[in-house]
């Protein structure tokens, strides 16, 4: 099992858009990755450009510690793991896998490896995620050197992806990988109201109902009991109680002032 810390890269390769850098740093943020490297950009400044830091939303730490270098080996300095994107399989390289598929069996292959050697292998390192140029993705020398083409399953008439989406949808597969994040704990449920709070209510709701003639009582019938059961199913709240009494207040009054 995996149990060193794994460092994550995400590498944009001559990328000629400002607007999607800043979108790449938000969608790395969301998933909490922060370590963006950028090689050859179209635009040297392109981490301080005025549409790369709106289209980041905020992440502007990513942004501040991203890195441009000139080359691709130094992009992956460190990196022991590579993964090329791509939208269609290649004659030659490396495999095409979906990111999920993928990710399983890369952690699979490392515990196999580590339960091998008695479990003193390091395991996986550092994984770099490479993205090419938004008009031509990645060259073929590039993919080659990669250990995985990555694809992302898609509507098989409509595959094209804005590079930032693209990075989005890997960056969650592989964090989910890693073993996620906690579920956000949510709101309190309010509390069920009691029988004696059902009950007071129904004593209420009978009350304003014969008062606006909509109930007789010579020949009630079960339409009390049906009511009962209406709310039970409901499982209303104390709050929802509170409510239903001011609609039967609301009733006697009106009953009340239509008899002056």
């Amino acid at each position: 099992m995996q149990t060193t810390p794994i460092r994550t890269r995400f590498v944009l390769i001559n990328t000629s858009h400002a607007g999607n850098v800043g979108a790449v740093a938000r969608a790395m943020k969301v998933m909490g990755f922060s370590d963006l490297v950028l090689v050859a950009p179209r635009w040297p400044n392109v981490l301080r450009r005025e549409e790369t830091i709106a289209r980041a939303s905020g992440a502007l730490d990513v942004l501040g510690q991203a890195r441009i270098v000139d080359t691709l080996d130094q992009a992956l300095e460190g990196m022991t793991h590579l993964c090329a994107t791509a939208m269609t399989p290649r004659d030659f390289g490396p495999p095409t896998r979906s990111p999920r598929e993928h990710f399983a069996q890369l952690f699979e292959s490392a515990d196999q490896a580590a339960s091998q050697d008695d479990n003193q292998g390091e395991g996986i390192s550092g994984v770099a995620f490479l993205f090419g140029s938004e008009r031509f993705g990645m060259l073929n020398e590039d993919v080659y050197r990669c250990h995985v083409a990555l694809s992302i399953p898609t509507h098989p008439d409509f595959g094209s992806l804005n590079l930032a989406a693209a990075l989005q949808v890997i960056a969650y597969e592989w964090r989910l990988a890693l073993g996620g994040f906690a579920k956000t704990t949510v709101a309190q449920s309010p509390s069920k109201a009691d029988a004696q709070q059902v009950a007071g209510m129904l004593a209420h709701w009978e009350e304003a109902l014969m008062a606006i003639g909509f109930l007789d009582p010579q020949a009630p019938k079960k339409l009390m009991p049906r009511l009962n059961q209406l709310f039970n199913r409901a499982e209303l709240t104390a709050e929802e109680i509170h409510i239903l009494r001011g609609v039967a207040k609301s009733m006697l009054e009106a009953a009340e002032r239509a008899k002056g």
